[in-house]
């Protein structure tokens, strides 16, 4: 059964290899585009594909009034919306001292702010349709860290905390949340990331200054290949049960798997004293 799609950020990477590829089985997707000299590769999609693509201009920095706006147009052309897939988002690189007041909240506001307000937008349709497949664009970021990545970091830390609760909200009107966790993949992602306007001199013998150079001496290379993480995303929402969050890629699967082992070790060394700040002394410790 051919399924009705929207995607964001689908004039590059994940998105655009995605519109393509559910274009090619003959589903029906809605894609968003940030500006007008984005077009180019989707509107060659739109000729072959013509009415089963739908193109609108969204920026996901714009007010919630302005992105329910656009979500609701979408429902207007497409009375129903199997899945939304919100992908668009970029990494700001930099020490946090590095970075600028515009940066950071550009940062916040297109990574975090705008799925919220984008997702919270569509869940009154889902709702009223009883179903639906939230698919949120992650990473690897959002269970591990990195120094020069505070503001990424925080972003996707906080948009997988948002679909968690979020998921649990909406169990009951049969809408699913599946946030991806992909590690380094070959798109254009490095290529669109956003560096720091000034470089401190503090930091060129830190931890940061040494991640800078290694990203420019390509020392994490990508691992992933991005048509297989795009089949895996499209494959999940075919799951009758389908997980919370998806990991892609081996380099993700060992990094989160280090940072989660080393989270609950330190919490089982933090049990007693857990404890013993309770009103009630427990006796087993």
């Amino acid at each position: 059964m051919h399924k009705t799609w929207f995607i964001t950020g689908a004039s590059s990477g994940f998105g655009l290899i995605m519109t393509e590829k559910l274009l090619q089985r003959g589903d029906q997707v809605a894609v968003t585009i940030r500006k007008t000299s984005d077009r180019k590769a989707i509107d060659l999609l739109k000729e072959k594909h013509q009415q089963r693509l739908h193109i609108f201009e969204l920026d996901l920095t714009s007010s919630f009034d302005e992105i329910e706006k656009v979500v609701k147009q979408v429902f207007t052309v497409l009375p129903q919306i199997d899945v939304l897939v919100s992908n668009a988002g970029y990494v700001l690189l930099g020490a946090l001292e590095e970075l600028n007041e515009t940066q950071i909240q550009q940062q916040i506001s297109t990574n975090l702010l705008g799925p919220i307000f984008l997702i919270k937008a569509f869940v009154p349709y889902f709702r009223a349709q009883r179903k639906g497949h939230i698919v949120q664009v992650s990473s690897e970021a959002g269970q591990i860290s990195y120094p020069a990545l505070t503001a990424y970091h925080a972003s996707k830390w906080g948009v997988e905390g948002f679909c968690e609760s979020l998921a649990r909200e909406l169990v009951m009107f049969n809408i699913k949340v599946t946030i991806i966790e992909p590690g380094r993949t070959a798109t254009l992602f490095d290529d669109n990331a956003v560096l720091s306007e000034t470089l401190h001199p503090e930091y060129q013998k830190t931890t940061v200054g040494n991640y800078r150079r290694l990203i420019a001496m390509g020392k994490f290379p990508n691992v992933g290949n991005a048509h297989k993480v795009v089949d895996a995303m499209i494959s999940v929402t075919e799951q009758d049960q389908a997980p919370i969050r998806l990991t892609l890629g081996s380099d993700a699967f060992r990094n989160i798997h280090k940072a989660l082992s080393g989270r609950l070790k330190a919490l089982e060394d933090q049990k007693e004293q857990a404890f013993s700040t309770d009103i009630h002394k427990h006796n087993d410790i």
